[in-house]
């Protein structure tokens, strides 16, 4: 794994994220596909935490939790939410986002092993396109289990949840 600084995110933090984010997102060539606003990061920071990794000042990865209800007016959120809503306590997880240069060395387990460690015994769950092989791989070796699927448009997802 590079050598990181692993830690809660502040609102300090959030220009460095926007930047990240905005570097991988789909429109531009990335795979997050939802652009979030500077007040979803404050507000989201303000409720629960996002860890983020630092590596040379410059945030090279994030991953966020929510409250279930943050983004329950989203169409895609609200059918999660019907398919599968969660213990209670349960939280939002994701998105996780690492840069570029920073992926397959460890990092995105080593952030959302410190979401877990700020979230003990608190379920996250979030959902994952059926047809997205490599992220059900990976949040299944990072000990995510299938709890429900839905159906979206005309995409099926899946949700996958853990125990903190």
């Amino acid at each position: 794994m590079p050598d990181c600084e692993i830690r809660p995110a502040t609102s300090r933090d959030i220009p460095a994220i926007l930047e990240l984010q905005e570097r991988n997102l789909r429109v531009n060539g990335g795979a997050l596909s939802v652009r979030f606003s500077r007040e979803f990061f404050e507000k989201a920071i303000s409720e629960m935490p996002i860890v983020i990794a630092r590596n040379e000042g410059q945030v090279v990865g994030y991953v966020v939790s929510t409250p279930r209800t943050a983004q329950a007016h989203d169409p895609i959120v609200k059918a999660m939410l019907d398919a599968y809503a969660g213990t209670p306590g349960a939280y939002n997880y994701g998105p996780i986002c690492v840069a570029k240069e920073f992926r397959g060395r460890g990092l995105a387990l080593a952030m959302f092993e410190q979401l877990k460690a700020q979230l003990p015994g608190l379920e996250g769950f979030t959902f994952i396109r059926a047809d997205n092989e490599s992220s059900i791989s990976f949040h299944t070796k990072m000990g995510m289990r299938e709890v429900a699927e839905f159906v979206q448009g005309d995409t099926k997802y899946i949700v996958v949840a853990y125990m903190g």
